[in-house]
């Protein structure tokens, strides 16, 4: 199971720490990603970082804005969101991909066999 927490409203300029916590898995076999998904648009690729933590990538939009990180001892993945824009503006979920490969990361939500129920980010003008 993975649960969503940190989402709410915040100004332009703003930032936010989504977390994922994860149960019920070896936590630490998981290769994590973020993704989101805007109204009336598609679900699109934010960051993911892997099993080890040593490799992290990021879209485009967000790159230099946002920092993707881990705790495997406490079972969480983070997101921290700093610079926000309303166009960041989605739904943001957490998505779990169970690995071998210490420093692999996917893009594709295809790629992602567990997913979170997602955590409301709005950010106004």
């Amino acid at each position: 199971q993975l649960v969503e927490s940190g989402g709410g409203l915040v100004q332009a300029g703003g930032s936010l720490r989504l977390s994922c916590a994860a149960s019920g898995r070896t936590f630490s076999d998981d290769v994590m990603g973020w993704f989101r998904q805007a109204p009336g648009k598609e679900r699109t690729f934010v960051a993911t970082i892997s099993l080890s933590g040593r490799t992290t990538d990021y879209s485009a939009s967000v790159k230099g804005r946002f920092t993707i990180s881990r705790d495997n001892a406490k079972n969480t993945v983070y997101l921290q969101m700093n610079s926000l824009k309303p166009e960041d503006t989605a739904v943001y979920s957490c998505a779990a991909r169970r690995d071998v490969f210490s420093d692999s990361t996917y893009h594709s939500g295809a790629d992602y066999h567990y997913w979170g129920q997602g955590t409301q980010v709005t950010v106004s003008s």
